[in-house]
C-alpha cells in the first residue's frame, strides 16, 4: 500500500506545470518573435525601396513635392502657429482676430530677421569672394611649410606639391568661371522662394481658420471604432514633432549666437555668414556639428594659425556645453531615440536624399517610433511576459 502510495505522488508530481521553465519558454519565444518582427520590417523597407527606385517613385515625389510645396509650407506654418491661435481663442480672441495677430507677429519677425541678416551676409559672402586669392596663398603656404617638413623617401614631395596645387588652380578657376550663373542661379532661386513662401503663407493663414477640424475631417475615412485610437496617435506623434521642432529651433538660436560672438572676437572672416552655417547644420545630430564647423575652420586656418586655434577651441567649447548641458535638457524630453538609430536614419537618409534627408531623419524617426509604440500597445509585440 506504502509503495501504491509512493508511486501516485511520483506521477503527480512529474504531472505538475513548472511555471519557470514555462515562463522561460514563453520569454525565447516572445524574443524570437521580436527579432522576427524587426527582420521582416526591415526586409520591408529594403524591399519597398529597392521597388521604388526602379520605378522611380521617389523621382516623381520629388516632382510631386517640388509642384506642391506652397501646400506643405502652408501646413508647417499653420501647425507651428496653430498653438498661438488655439491660445488666444481661450483668451476669448475670435479664430479670425487671432490668426491675424499671430500672422502679424510672424511676418514681423520674419521681416526683421530677414532684415537684419541677409544684408550682412552678402556683404560678408561678397567679402569671402574678394579674399579668396589670398586665402588660397595662405593654404598654399601652409601646404608648401608642411611638405617641406616631410622627410620621407617614399614620397616624390615636389610632385605632390604639384599635384596640389593644380587641384587649386581647377578649383579656382571653376569657381571664378561659375560665378555669373551661380550669382543668375541664387537670385532665381530667392525669387522663386519668396514667391514659395508668400502662396505657402496665404494657405497657411486659410487653413488656420478651420486647422482643428482638418483632423476631424479626415477621420471619415476611418471606422468609427479606431476613431478614439486614431486621434490617440496622432495627438502623440503631434507632440513628439513640436517638441523636436522647438528644440531644434531654439538649440540652433543658441549656437548661432554663441558661434557668431566668439567669430567676432576671435576675427574670423564672414563671421555671420559662418555662424548661420553652423546654427544649421547644427540641427543634424552628430554629425551637424562637424559639417557645420568645417568651412569656418578652412577659412580660419587659411588667415593665420592663431586665428584657427582660435576657432578650433571656440568651437569645441561651444559644443561640448551645447551637448553636454543645453542639448540633453532641451531635446531629452522630446526625441527620447537611441543613438543608434539617429545614426542608421542618418546613414539611410543621407544616402538617398543629401543634406535635406539628414534634417529630416531624426523627426521622421521620431514619428515612426511613436507609431511603433502604439502598433506595440495594441499587440503587445515587444512588450515584456509578465510572470504568470
Amino acid at each position: 500500500m506504502q509503495k501504491i502510495k509512493e508511486i501516485k505522488e511520483k506521477h503527480d508530481k512529474a504531472k505538475k506545470i513548472n511555471y519557470n521553465n514555462l515562463n522561460d519558454i514563453i520569454l525565447i519565444a516572445k524574443n524570437l518573435l521580436k527579432l522576427f518582427f524587426i527582420v521582416m520590417v526591415v526586409l520591408t523597407i529594403y524591399i519597398t525601396v529597392q521597388v521604388c527606385k526602379d520605378l522611380k517613385v521617389f523621382n516623381i515625389l520629388l516632382t510631386l513635392l517640388s509642384i506642391l510645396k506652397p501646400f506643405f509650407i502652408g501646413i508647417i506654418i499653420a501647425w507651428l502657429v496653430n498653438p498661438i491661435v488655439n491660445f488666444l481663442e481661450k483668451k476669448g480672441i475670435k479664430r479670425l482676430i487671432g490668426v491675424t495677430i499671430s500672422y502679424v507677429i510672424l511676418i514681423a519677425t520674419l521681416f526683421i530677421i530677414i532684415y537684419s541678416i541677409i544684408p550682412v551676409a552678402y556683404n560678408q559672402l561678397k567679402d569671402l569672394s574678394s579674399s579668396i586669392p589670398t586665402i588660397l596663398d595662405n593654404v598654399k603656404n601652409i601646404i608648401d611649410n608642411t611638405l617641406n617638413k616631410l622627410n620621407i623617401d617614399i614620397i616624390n614631395v615636389a610632385d605632390l606639391k604639384r599635384k596640389i596645387y593644380e587641384s587649386i588652380s581647377i578649383f579656382t578657376n571653376n569657381f571664378y568661371s561659375s560665378l555669373p550663373n551661380m550669382a543668375v542661379n541664387i537670385t532665381k532661386n530667392i525669387i522663386a522662394g519668396t514667391g514659395t513662401l508668400l502662396l505657402g503663407l496665404l494657405i497657411g493663414f486659410f487653413l488656420l481658420l478651420g486647422f482643428n477640424n482638418i483632423g476631424d475631417s479626415l477621420l471619415i475615412f476611418i471606422p468609427k471604432k479606431f476613431h478614439q485610437d486614431t486621434k490617440h496617435l496622432f495627438y502623440k506623434m503631434t507632440k513628439a514633432l513640436r517638441g523636436y521642432v522647438n528644440g531644434a529651433i531654439f538649440d540652433a538660436t543658441i549656437i548661432f549666437v554663441a558661434c557668431s560672438i566668439a567669430f567676432l572676437i576671435i576675427g574670423v572672416k564672414s563671421p555671420i555668414l559662418f555662424a548661420l552655417f553652423c546654427g544649421i547644420m547644427n540641427v543634424i545630430p552628430y554629425a551637424g556639428p562637424y559639417i557645420g564647423a568645417v568651412p569656418a575652420l578652412i577659412v580660419a586656418f587659411s588667415q593665420s594659425m592663431s586665428i584657427g586655434i582660435a576657432a578650433t577651441i571656440s568651437i569645441i567649447i561651444i559644443q561640448c556645453l551645447e551637448g553636454n548641458i543645453l542639448s540633453p535638457i532641451v531635446m531629452s524630453k522630446t526625441t527620447k531615440l537611441h543613438p543608434v538609430s539617429i545614426i542608421v536614419g542618418l546613414l539611410i537618409f543621407g544616402h538617398f536624399f543629401g543634406i535635406i534627408g539628414m534634417l529630416l531623419s531624426t523627426p521622421i524617426i521620431s514619428v515612426v517610433k511613436v507609431i511603433l509604440e502604439f502598433i506595440d500597445s495594441k499587440l503587445h509585440i515587444f512588450s515584456d511576459v509578465e510572470d504568470l
